[in-house]
């Protein structure tokens, strides 16, 4: 017997560059999709919000200062609770 063959057409390859999509067969919704899921991967939307304002160098340093020391206590209140 002669197996049937599948006729549903494959979708090609994503050849878009960057944060392009191509749009398939009308597929609008799909598209948007997957172009939500690559900004979302590409943390587009963090570096804008991180650049919304000028931040001072001695404020971000102050930052990094701060969360090592968060760091720190966690691991060390971890290190108690464990021994």
């Amino acid at each position: 017997m002669r197996r049937k063959k599948n006729f549903r057409k494959k979708r090609p390859k994503d050849t878009a560059v960057g944060l392009a999509v191509t749009v398939f067969n009308n597929n609008v919704e799909g598209a948007l999709k997957v172009l939500k899921k690559k900004v979302k991967n590409s943390n587009l939307f963090i570096d804008l919000r991180k650049k919304e304002y000028y931040i001072k160098p001695s404020e971000i340093n102050r930052q990094k200062r701060n969360m090592a020391k968060l760091r720190y206590k966690y691991k060390n209140d971890k290190d108690e609770n464990n021994s």
